[in-house]
């Protein structure tokens, strides 16, 4: 095995199939195939389509990575896969493919966890982790704020959402609004003509009595909701929707919420590394808004670029190359699928 370990990472948790190959912290294949379209028209992801699509796209996308990386299977040190959490149905075909390909190539192979994943592609960007670190995760059905202290160990959850996590606020604002599925890019798009100080949506789980005991805990279900009630108001009266202005002002609630909160837990913990990953890590404004903030703190903020912030398999390698590098020994062969895998679990 050579000082820098040749990993394949398979990703399955939800509507895309990812398979990255990365040699240390260096990507050389990032390989995706998306359903996204096929889950349009109903508005959000269909587990059992997804599954479907998996078992699809699986062979097809595993030999693109191969040939975009120049190596074989028999070069592969070792395969990694998301082990959860995710969709039940999906998680089992990235599963199950990966024993295959572990069994057939004789690799070791880790079952990793997703959300760590999204922790680790940081690296293919920004080299090794600093630890410790604080990490917020946001996306289609998590938004978590973390302490790193060794991720080959585990992290320590601080926060986590009580009800709609950020992206599952964004796809539902843009269903309200007309926009379509996914919500997260259309809004950011349509944000960008809008003014975010128009409508004074409220910041969820930010008042002191929130506060005392949800410090670090995030709710969006109440800005949805607000969002909505303040549309209708707009259509009852038959004024126009400022569909802009509704977007801008929405979006700044959610990144309002989520900086200000990520920013305290480097406060309260002592650290001065904000690592932002997960779909909604794509958001421009998000990015932004981070990015000032934390310069008056004395933070920095790493965020790998947006292809890497959605799922994909290079963030699956990237931890996987990051345990193999640590000397953490492998999976078993008959590692399960874990669709509710806690964040304190980063191999099974």
């Amino acid at each position: 095995m050579p000082d820098e370990p040749l990993v394949l990472g398979i990703e399955t948790s939800c509507d895309e199939t990812g398979i990255g190959i990365v040699r240390g912290h260096t990507l050389l294949a990032d390989a995706l195939a998306s359903s996204v379209d096929q889950h349009a028209r109903f508005g959000g992801v269909v587990p059992e389509v997804a599954s479907r699509a998996h078992l699809e796209a699986m062979v097809p996308t595993m030999q693109r990575a191969l040939d975009d990386a120049g190596v074989t299977l028999a070069d592969i040190d070792a395969i990694a896969v998301t082990a959860g959490p995710g969709l039940a149905g999906a998680l089992l075909v990235g599963v199950a493919a990966a024993k295959g390909y572990a069994l057939a190539a004789e690799k070791p192979i880790y079952g990793v966890n997703h959300l760590a994943a999204h922790v680790a592609v940081d690296t293919l960007e920004h080299g090794p982790l600093p630890e410790p670190a604080i990490a917020l995760l946001v996306s289609g059905g998590h938004s978590s704020l973390l302490l790193v202290d060794d991720l080959t160990a585990g992290v320590t959850p601080l926060g986590a959402t009580i009800d709609d996590a950020a992206g599952e606020a964004f796809d539902k604002v843009a269903r309200l609004l007309g926009m379509g599925f996914p919500g997260g890019p259309v809004i950011d798009r349509t944000a960008r003509d809008g003014d975010g100080a128009a409508i004074a949506f409220p910041r969820g789980l930010t008042a002191p009595k929130d506060l005392a005991g949800h410090r670090f805990d995030f709710s969006f279900s109440g800005l949805k909701t607000a969002v909505a009630r303040w549309v209708e108001a707009r259509e009852r009266s038959g004024e126009p929707v400022p569909v802009a202005d509704v977007a801008a002002s929405f979006q700044d609630a959610v990144c309002d919420v989520l900086t200000a909160k990520a920013l305290d837990a480097c406060r309260a913990h002592g650290v001065d590394t904000l690592i932002i990953g997960g779909g909604v890590a794509a958001n421009s404004r998000l990015r932004v808004l981070a990015e000032e903030r934390a310069a008056k703190v004395g933070v920095r903020v790493r965020v790998p670029r947006p292809k890497l912030c959605t799922d994909n398999g290079a963030m699956v390698a990237a931890l996987g190359s990051h345990l193999v590098a640590a000397g953490v020994a492998p999976s078993r062969l008959d590692l399960p699928a874990d669709s509710a895998l806690p964040l304190t679990t980063v191999t099974v």
